[in-house]
């Protein structure tokens, strides 16, 4: 995911394009994927060659509820006492009031919210009679690289996820042998039996 800035950049302008490279890995989720990123930043792989690409992308459309006058009025009146918090309180700085005129503006907010709430739901009601949250999802999430860097990207991931399971391996002290004893002076040579 790439996170654009809303004032602008001052490097050249990147068009939105597919990125180049071969594939390291292929995961089910999205977390799987920056899980591995992570893993190959942990290794000071140079990240800025990776990327993460979704494919088959789907659609979601989760419904939350089901809409109602009641629930469309309650969302309306919190929605109009948090624009009544904001405009009181501006006005008590600037023009200085008490706390009743800032009472009153989170009042005629939450009033206002209430009627727009309830009139934008009766116009509406026939197209759509519930809530819901829209997400975008792929259906499998491929870790890409420069492909001068594929061997050392799967060679880091295979090493990390060989390294994951943690096991205690229980090993016995190595142990040099001991230097053969090296003959004094004063011991005769030793006798081979074989030339006499």
């Amino acid at each position: 995911m790439s996170n654009q800035s809303p004032f602008g950049t001052r490097g050249p302008v990147l068009f939105p394009v597919l990125p180049k490279g071969e594939i390291v890995a292929s995961y089910e989720t999205y977390g799987e994927a920056q899980q591995a990123v992570d893993r190959l930043a942990h290794a000071d792989f140079p990240v800025t060659q990776v990327s993460i690409v979704g494919s088959d992308l789907k659609t979601v459309e989760r419904v939350t509820g089901k809409l109602s006058y009641a629930r469309v009025a309650l969302a309306g009146a919190a929605s109009g006492a948090w624009l009544g918090i904001f405009l009181g309180l501006l006005m008590l700085i600037f023009l200085g009031g008490s706390v009743g005129f800032l009472l009153a503006a989170v009042l005629i907010g939450a009033g206002f919210g209430v009627l727009f709430g309830v009139v934008s739901y009766s116009i509406n009601r026939r197209r759509k009679d519930f809530t819901s949250t829209m997400q975008v999802i792929a259906s499998s999430y491929a870790v890409v690289v420069e492909p001068d860097l594929l061997n050392r990207a799967r060679n880091t991931l295979a090493g990390a996820e060989e390294a994951e399971p943690v096991a205690v391996a229980t090993t016995t002290p190595v142990t040099e042998p001991a230097p053969a004893p090296t003959p004094s002076p004063e011991d005769p040579e030793p006798t081979n039996p074989q030339r006499a």
